[in-house]
């Protein structure tokens, strides 16, 4: 998993609440569990106008002109700026997938549904909550200023606007290391490989038979 430590990102406002993880990524996309080829679909029902099926070529689609993510201006975001419980519905674990293999690397929203916050960590990607209202301003920025980049800083805990302002997040001390230092659950398992690796020496010789 990508490390994630400083971003300094190009924002793209998704301005709407509720935002469900079939909406991320559709249920006929999640036929594969492998983490990598999700982003040219992700929000695909609101991305495109035909339907998407998987293995369709992207370059054959046809773009929804007035979906954000399709605006020029936007290109190349890696910050999504979104609204209320986003994330809500299933425990699809293909959301934050697509997300980060878009491109996205943190979100900021009033809140989070909470499998998909905790989904965000495992996979390299940091949700930050702040203030709705400062959302509400952040939106409002955004939209006045094309090119509108946050600097957000893991470690310091803050999200600096253009014009220097740092707003402070908070996060969980155990989920912050995972994402300063990489960390996925089978990473963060591999860091007890010493012991691991006696326990299993040891049963080998309380067990023998087990090994037989």
């Amino acid at each position: 998993m990508q490390a994630f430590i400083v971003l300094d990102g190009l924002v793209v406002p998704l301005d709407r609440a509720n935002v469900d993880t079939d909406a991320i990524i559709p249920k006929q996309f999640l036929k594969s569990i492998k983490r990598a080829g999700f982003g040219p679909n992700l929000f695909d029902e609101w991305r495109y106008l035909d339907h998407g099926e998987p293995g369709m070529d992207p370059a054959t689609r046809q773009p929804n002109p007035d979906f954000v993510l399709n605006f020029p201006r936007y290109k190349g975001a890696s910050v999504l700026l979104a609204r209320d419980n986003f994330g809500c519905g299933s425990s699809r674990e293909h959301a934050p997938w697509a997300l980060e293999d878009y491109g996205i690397r943190a979100i900021i929203a009033p809140s989070f549904a909470d499998i998909f916050y905790n989904n965000c960590f495992k996979n390299g990607i940091l949700p930050i909550v702040l203030d709705a209202t400062v959302v509400d301003r952040l939106f409002r920025e955004c939209a006045a200023d094309e090119g509108y980049r946050l600097a957000i800083d893991l470690d310091q805990q803050t999200v600096t606007t253009p014009g220097g302002e740092a707003l402070g997040f908070d996060v969980d001390s155990g989920r912050k290391h995972r994402l300063l230092n990489g960390l996925d659950d089978i990473g963060l398992t591999l860091l007890q490989s010493d012991k691991i690796k006696a326990y299993e020496e040891r049963r080998k010789v309380d067990a023998p038979w087990l090994f037989a």
